[in-house]
């Protein structure tokens, strides 16, 4: 690169003056830096190695004409041309190519160029290496059925490769930490614990689109006494590694806290003070709701978090109100309960925000879309998931979605009249 950008100000015995009295050298450089800028703003618009590799290739044809393709250095398979721009005929030998490409990173040569034969005559062909920072991942290979290529064009297109091979690092480098992140997400968003045989549950969990890797939200089920078992939704605020970090904190403080058995107000607030006491732990919103299938009740309370919905027995959806307290992590406490029945034609639906809140919409308009929902009257927990995420169009919402769904399970008397 440094070479190319002298190549600007090499002396010269003369210097011609253009019209205006301004040297034409003068005029050459800035027109030839602007066609530089241009053409390194049209490469690594995205942190995709694939998107990388056709933007080089179009703009290397574009500024030298001819067909241009990449080869990687690390394939496995044989090796082959990839993102191919213009007449793949015009491309010399694929092996002599990745001959010259592992011989231009060993050696740090700028560039390779031969005449090879094509259609019964000779052609030129030059290959550059994509290297940056020490590292080379393979070779910039240009062809052409006219005039060997110069050396402005070769230095050029080095400036291209280099920018192309920092913007594959990154992208590569993107994809080891998404690997990375995306086992750990895996392991963050562990099963839940299971509830009583009593009560069918049913778990989903989307990230939303592909920048992000992982959430905050999350579900959780734990057992209790008596049958009973406590059904939880979160939120924690913001995404990345960090929120998720402090979601399986908050989780861990809720198993450990519900154990004691504490109605869910309590929880909330035992939970609230235990965030509160960290000031690196992020605010997060929460819903417990207990439910208790020998009574045929469901008691629930709310830190700060969206009303949970219940489908009745005709397919019909309603929301549940709740009072709601602060966020956890806050200090604030002042968390209250709420009790209602539930009975088997029933499902009782806990979400996070992400599944109904579109941009720019008030809230209560967001609830009333899930509220619109219909449901099949013998829809099972798994088929109101289904529904819910399909009517609210989830697969396009703009923050992760976590939806968690329960029923109670109706009991059948066996022949001697005991309960199943």
């Amino acid at each position: 690169m440094v070479r190319w950008f002298q190549s600007f100000h090499r002396p010269s015995a003369v210097r011609p003056v253009a019209s205006g009295g301004v040297p034409e050298q003068d005029l050459v450089v800035p027109s030839r830096l602007a066609a530089l800028r241009t053409a390194l703003a049209r490469i690594g618009t995205t942190l995709d190695e694939n998107a990388t590799c056709v933007e080089l290739t179009r703009e290397a044809v574009r500024q030298v004409g001819g067909t241009a393709a990449v080869l990687s250095l690390d394939r496995e398979a044989a090796a082959e041309y990839e993102a191919v721009s213009g007449d793949p005929a015009l491309l010399p030998d694929v092996r002599w190519a990745m001959a010259a490409a592992q011989a231009t990173s060993a050696l740090g040569e700028a560039a390779t160029a031969i005449s090879h034969v094509g259609a019964g005559r000779s052609r030129p062909a030059l290959c550059v290496p994509l290297n940056t920072d020490g590292e080379a991942y393979g070779g910039l290979v240009c062809a052409r059925d006219r005039a060997p290529f110069t050396p402005a064009e070769a230095e050029f297109l080095g400036v291209l490769a280099e920018r192309a091979a920092s913007h594959i690092r990154h992208a590569r480098e993107h994809q080891r930490v998404r690997g990375i992140v995306g086992n750990l997400q895996r392991a963050l968003l562990a099963e839940p614990g299971r509830p009583h045989p009593n009560l069918d549950v049913a778990i989903r969990y989307m990230p939303v689109g592909q920048s992000a890797l992982v959430g905050g939200d999350w579900c959780e089920t734990v057992r209790l006494h008596f049958g009973r078992t406590l059904l939880v939704v979160g939120d924690v605020m913001g995404h990345g590694i960090e929120a998720a970090v402090d979601m399986t904190a908050y989780r861990s403080s809720l198993r450990y806290i519900a154990s004691a058995d504490l109605p869910p107000h309590r929880v909330l607030r035992q939970l609230d003070d235990s965030a509160s006491a960290e000031p690196d732990r992020r605010p997060a919103t929460c819903l417990i709701a207990r439910v208790d299938p020998n009574r045929g009740q469901v008691t629930l309370a709310s830190a700060g978090h969206l009303p949970p919905a219940v489908i009745d027995g005709q397919g019909r959806t309603s929301l549940l109100p709740v009072p709601v307290g602060p966020p956890l992590g806050t200090g604030f406490g002042g968390y209250e309960p709420a009790t209602y029945q539930l009975d088997p034609a029933q499902t009782l639906v806990l979400f996070t925000d992400g599944l109904v809140e579109h941009r720019g919409e008030d809230i209560d308009q967001s609830l009333d879309r899930l509220a619109d929902v219909v449901f099949e009257p013998t829809a099972d927990v798994e088929d109101v998931l289904d529904t819910v995420l399909a009517g609210l169009d989830a697969r396009h919402a703009e923050d992760d979605v976590a939806v968690l769904a329960a029923q109670l399970h109706e009991r059948t008397l066996r022949g001697d009249g005991v309960g199943t």
